[in-house]
């Protein structure tokens, strides 16, 4: 071997190495989420699936309030938790203390010198507590309205805050063509082509591809999945050959838009010009807000089980509002010939039966902590 040819190799040897290590070598698990054969495999490292998993303390749940019914309550100025007891009502507070001031502090939202009042001392409107009013209606639609999302998990203020003032993946318009849009007023991301030149109609572009990619990554980022955790490698766009994580996720960005539209967007001449965005917009969510980058947010601990306060009822038997799920009916027969509620404007996916034999797509539940 010429000297040449020992320095290449030896180079190339040095290359290989310096790659590697930029790799996690670690333990790696495949789940199957849909028909064998078609390539529909979560791939998991888990050394990062363990790190993420301890990472997610949960608080500990405060002691019941008893069963004493709900009744009057001694407040004024009481908005939202006016239907349950007076004890409810001060676990309540003091666990939304901790989920999103993560300290405790009532001052963080109220005058401590007349909690009724929505003012400062100086006047000011204590924004703050206006906001977390709206956030508790928003907690409380969600657990209602979409249990094909939230099923009875639910969420609580903990879910997106993690006991921060402000959760993750907030964000704000940056220009026209933001691919964030599609969770406030864009439409669907279909870039499918039906006709050859581009039109108000049919919107299948170079730019709507790019656009619909970026959008498509953020979500898998969000979640920590890849791209068959919710469709089939083998035709994209088909509903019917996709896992049902793909139905659980149509009716997760239609939360987001109801959400974002009529919770969270709404909010802007509330908040202060330090908390809006460049282009003074109010500070909306996408999927990482709640995920924070687990398939399941906080890996599917059932936190709302133990508030009855973000349910809206006092009790709990795993079904959080019986017999107000019934599914949206179309206005008129041309949108049920559709299949498109026309009050929402979006298409209704057809049900999707699970493969037979196949896993669904967590890795094993590990001991300790949430359980998923």
């Amino acid at each position: 071997m010429s000297a040449v040819n020992a320095r290449v190799l030896t180079a190339a040897a040095m290359l290989a190495a310096v790659s590697l290590g930029g790799c996690d070598l670690g333990p790696k698990e495949a789940v199957q989420v849909g028909y064998r054969g078609t390539a529909m495999e979560q791939p998991y490292d888990m050394n990062q699936v363990d790190a993420k998993f301890a990472s997610v303390a949960i608080p500990e749940v405060l002691p019941p309030a008893g069963s004493s019914p709900p009744g009057p309550l001694p407040w004024q100025n009481v908005q939202v938790l006016n239907d349950i007891s007076v004890a409810e009502f001060n676990r309540t507070m003091i666990a939304m203390s901790t989920w999103v001031a993560g300290t405790g502090n009532c001052a963080y939202c109220h005058n401590l010198a007349n909690f009724a009042s929505d003012t400062a001392n100086t006047g000011e409107p204590i924004y703050t507590k206006i906001v977390a009013r709206r956030m508790l209606q928003m907690t409380r639609h969600i657990n209602a309205q979409y249990p094909e999302h939230v099923a009875n998990t639910g969420v609580t203020c903990y879910t997106c805050h993690m006991g921060k003032p402000l959760p993750n993946g907030l964000w704000f318009y940056a220009s026209q063509n933001d691919y964030l849009r599609h969770y406030l007023d864009r439409d669907g991301a279909r870039v499918i082509s039906k006709a050859i030149e581009p039109s108000n109609v049919n919107r299948s572009s170079v730019k709507q591809t790019e656009w619909t990619y970026a959008l498509m990554i953020s979500q898998s980022k969000s979640l920590g999945v890849n791209c068959t955790y919710c469709h089939n490698s083998r035709a994209f766009s088909s509903w019917t050959e996709a896992p049902p994580a793909r139905v659980t996720a149509f009716h997760g960005i239609q939360m987001m838009r109801d959400v974002n539209t009529n919770f969270l967007a709404s909010l802007e001449p509330v908040y202060p010009a330090a908390r809006l965005g460049p282009m003074g917009d109010a500070p909306k969510a996408q999927c990482i807000t709640c995920h924070n980058g687990a398939y399941k947010p906080l890996y599917g601990a059932q936190m709302a089980k133990d508030y009855p306060a973000m349910w809206g009822r006092a009790d709990w038997n795993g079904v959080p509002f019986p017999g107000i799920y019934a599914a949206p009916v179309a206005t008129d027969s041309a949108a049920a010939a559709a299949g498109t509620d026309s009050t929402a404007g979006v298409v209704t996916p057809p049900a999707v039966v699970p493969p037979a034999g196949a896993a669904g797509a967590a890795p094993p539940a590990k001991s300790g902590g949430p359980q998923r």
